[in-house]
């Protein structure tokens, strides 16, 4: 069981789309879905630079993991805009335990494969990434 998780192959969709994100700004989020028979994480769903932050988590299926990149902008104190990118984890309660398992341990490499995530947030249920956590979580 371990071995197959941590051998978790990433689709090269995948980095192609975080760095069209990260550099070109193509888009808002990115959902990434690990597809157990093909022992592969791949683009579930890509996020419009108009997104908003509601409509990015009310996209997350409410009941299977998945990855998530989200580009949040936001004003400092300062009235400066800046913009952080979310990496998250989505892993309700709800969800199968082997789909947990896999997704828990497949995470930190498909996360290396993203160079340039800043902050990194685990959800288990939409409190725990709302708005607000975003907010003090980029500042």
């Amino acid at each position: 069981m371990a071995n197959a998780a941590s051998g978790m192959a990433v689709h090269d969709d995948c980095k192609l789309k975080f760095l069209e994100l990260k550099a070109k700004r193509t888009y808002r989020s990115i959902v990434f879905k690990i597809e157990e028979k093909l022992k592969q994480v791949i683009v579930e769903k890509l996020g419009e630079p108009a997104q908003s932050y509601e409509d990015f988590t009310a996209s997350l299926p409410a009941d299977e993991c998945r990855y998530a990149v989200y580009d949040f902008d936001f004003m400092t104190a300062e009235n400066v805009q800046k913009s952080r990118i979310f990496f998250i984890a989505w892993s309700p309660d709800t969800s199968r335990v082997r789909s947990k398992m896999i997704y828990a341990s497949s995470k930190d490499r498909f996360k290396r494969e993203l160079d340039g995530i800043q902050i990194e947030l685990q959800a288990t249920d939409p409190t725990e990434m709302g708005l607000d956590v975003i907010r003090s979580r980029a500042s």
